[in-house]
């Protein structure tokens, strides 16, 4: 039985309510990093620094597609719900923790939860607007997603020099609360006819089985040589089981992931342009820190704001995009502009030397910045305005999770690139000095990463461990470190250019599918889940 349509006011507060659910999973992303080197200190655990992160990546990325099928079986807002009440719980019980293992281990519950969040958000939008309106309020909730990489680590530094880093955990518990309150007033209950005897369990198990040991693989490239036993052993277990899985979904009845869905021209190509998009947009945020702090010599205290530009250009662009894409013909084309304005960027950020000026590199990550915000709304707005409506939370949490998986792979490919080729870069600029005396930097073989190399206080401590006669020539020394450096960046960054390049050319061959119109959302009972799924269309 259909449910009755909201009233304006309660449908203000449920997007507000859900709107906040957003803000809640993607500002607790860049919120904890800051707290990070002061939670080590405390809970003396420097062996799990890398897996607080790791474990909440791996969880969430893992949940995304399943929560995704299981909205469209049982409704949304029971997944909202429950999301944003066991983050809440997760996050407490993060603030309480006594010790790193602790830590990672509620962290990784947190990250389940924010997987039901991401995966719910955007599609709820189309439970509660019609096409026209739900791309204009994709745009408006990309921007809440680009806002909270701006203040997050702003957040984060105050909280864990004030209160202390606890609360950078607890913040969640009030704004939740909140959120929760709104969502479960004003959100309209869907009625499932679903059952749990139609999820299907052995998808489930065997998609979580090759994710895992992909994702974990990819996440210890930065300690482990890709040609090691540990890396190599676990990307075949991922083939093998993803492999499974593909198998199971081909014979499920009701398949977590419809494979009949990338028979359609909108949905794969915006597969295609979310992921290659997040790969070659990585190369920026990992870089950046690196062109400022290593090319240009500007001390960071915290280097996750130097692509605070950048998110303000997706901010804007992001918004803008919303609200054009419904009052154009071809649309699909802002696509298009958009990973050719990242592209760029990337060509502009790979001129920087260590001769270029601050404002230049701004200017480079603002116009990155701002053909990533192009793209932000218009793959979910296309794809669910080209699906059916028992398709959109997996079609929609499919863009997610490749998105995702895109920037994970972009992390460790382009990361292990730069460790490999740095090293050499240096060592051929610092020969060809030609100096009389040998001064050596803590580059390469030694392990030292770029990111410490270059810190101000690294680069302070070593110039007073030299003569000062010699002082000049490090000097000499610390500048072709620099330039090498930015040899290595010049090579990523339109490495990065290049794998946009496909995102591009993928964009080209969307076909449109109509974004204006009357209809309203309807707000009917969730489909029979015996009804035989059609894959999408353009």
């Amino acid at each position: 039985m259909p449910a009755e349509r909201p009233s304006r006011g309660r449908l203000i507060t449920a997007t507000v309510g859900v709107m906040l659910a957003l803000l809640l999973a993607s500002l607790d992303q860049t919120i904890v990093g800051t707290a990070m080197p002061r939670i080590v200190a405390d809970l003396k655990g420097l062996d799990y620094y890398a897996w607080v992160t790791t474990a909440y990546l791996l969880t969430s990325t893992v949940i995304v597609p399943i929560a995704g099928k299981l909205g469209d079986m049982f409704g949304r807002k029971p997944f909202l719900l429950a999301g944003m009440i066991g983050f809440v719980g997760a996050s407490a019980l993060c603030g309480q923790s006594r010790d790193m293992l602790e830590l990672v281990l509620f962290r990784g519950l947190q990250g389940a939860f924010g997987g039901m969040l991401f995966a719910s958000v955007f599609t709820v939008l189309a439970d509660l607007f019609s096409v026209e309106q739900r791309a204009r309020m994709q745009g408006i909730f990309g921007a809440v997603f680009a806002l909270s990489s701006v203040v997050g680590p702003t957040v984060g530094g105050y909280l864990t020099d004030g209160p202390g880093w606890r609360w950078v955990f607890y913040v969640n518990v009030p704004v939740g609360i909140v959120a929760v309150t709104l969502v479960a007033l004003a959100l309209p209950y869907v009625r499932s006819r679903a059952s749990i005897r139609d999820v299907d369990w052995p998808g489930c198990a065997t998609l979580a089985a090759g994710l895992v040991p992909l994702l974990v693989a990819l996440s210890i490239t930065n300690t482990h040589a890709w040609t090691s036993p540990e890396v190599l052993g676990l990307l075949a277990a991922a083939a093998v089981m993803l492999t499974v899985f593909l198998g199971v979904e081909r014979r499920a009845e009701h398949p977590i992931v419809p494979l009949g869905l990338f028979r359609g021209n909108v949905f794969t190509v915006s597969v295609l342009v979310a992921f290659f998009s997040a790969l070659g947009m990585f190369g920026t945020i990992i870089f950046v820190p690196l062109v400022y702090q290593g090319v240009l010599g500007v001390t960071a205290t915290n280097s996750g704001q130097l692509v605070t530009p950048m998110m303000f250009g997706v901010l804007v662009f992001s918004v803008l995009t919303g609200q054009v894409m419904t009052r154009i013909r071809r649309y699909r084309f802002l696509g298009t502009i958009g990973v050719a304005i990242m592209i760029l960027g990337m060509y502009l950020l790979s001129r920087v030397g260590v001769h270029s000026s601050r404002l230049e590199v701004t200017r480079d990550i603002v116009i990155v910045g701002a053909g990533l915000g192009m793209t932000f709304p218009l793959t979910i707005a296309a794809v669910q305005a080209a699906v059916p409506r028992r398709f959109l939370g997996v079609a929609s949490s499919q863009i997610q999770f490749w998105r995702n998986l895109g920037g994970t792979v972009g992390t460790a490919v382009l990361g292990s690139i730069l460790s490999s080729h740095l090293p050499g870069a240096v060592q051929a600029r610092v020969a060809a000095l030609h100096l009389p005396i040998q001064v050596r930097l803590p580059v390469g073989g030694s392990g030292g990463s770029p990111q410490a190399l270059f810190d101000p206080g690294n680069l302070a401590h070593l110039r007073q461990q030299v003569p000062p006669q010699a002082l000049p020539i490090l000097e000499r020394v610390i500048e072709a470190t620099r330039i090498g450096l930015a040899d290595t960046l010049h090579d990523l960054f339109l490495l990065s250019a290049g794998i946009l390049v496909v995102a591009l050319v993928a964009s080209l061959f969307m076909r449109e599918v109509p974004l204006r119109g009357r209809q309203r959302p309807s707000f009917e009972a969730v489909p029979e889940p015996d009804e035989e799924p059609e894959p999408a269309t353009a």
